[in-house]
């Protein structure tokens, strides 16, 4: 099992909280981004993987060497939609799971709110991120990774 890490949007808390779990737990963890991101050197089991610039190149290099049983973090919905399919477990960094019950209306919606801005209606932004959704981020975080753990040890 590794996480995945859609990186270059990714909020620096939930990137600390995973190097945490990381760390503590043994568990090889990759950084996806188009720009270098950094890591602290106690976080020994995590390494970073730089692509090349452009629309989407990170999100399919995570979809291509992804696992069914790998944990993914991103906000990106198509990326979420590709990897649900994968059998990966994804969850966004305010601590939003996506399934197989939820991503097709999650697509959906993100679909309709682009075609919104895309006629030039004000739509909103999210709200900035803050220490409820780390929180939020954190307990979704723990109890997915428990859940992938315990799967993984039924198959060895």
């Amino acid at each position: 099992m590794k996480i995945w890490i859609d990186a270059d949007a990714a909020p620096r808390d939930v990137k600390e909280v995973i190097f945490r779990a990381a760390d503590r737990l043994d568990i090889e963890t990759v950084l996806v981004a188009n720009s270098a991101q950094p890591i602290p050197k106690s976080a020994v089991t995590v390494r970073s993987v730089i692509v090349r610039q452009g629309a989407n190149v990170a999100d399919q290099y995570i979809v291509v060497h992804s696992q069914p049983g790998d944990l993914a973090i991103t906000a990106d919905i198509p990326l979420a939609a590709q990897l649900v399919d994968k059998k990966v477990a994804v969850i966004d960094p305010r601590g939003d799971e996506y399934n197989d019950s939820n991503i097709a209306a999650r697509l959906s919606m993100r679909d309709f709110l682009d075609e919104l801005r895309g006629t030039g209606a004000a739509t909103g932004g999210a709200a900035p991120y803050n220490a409820k959704d780390k929180k939020a981020f954190a307990a979704s975080f723990d109890r997915l990774l428990t859940k992938l753990i315990k799967q993984a040890d039924q198959f060895k």
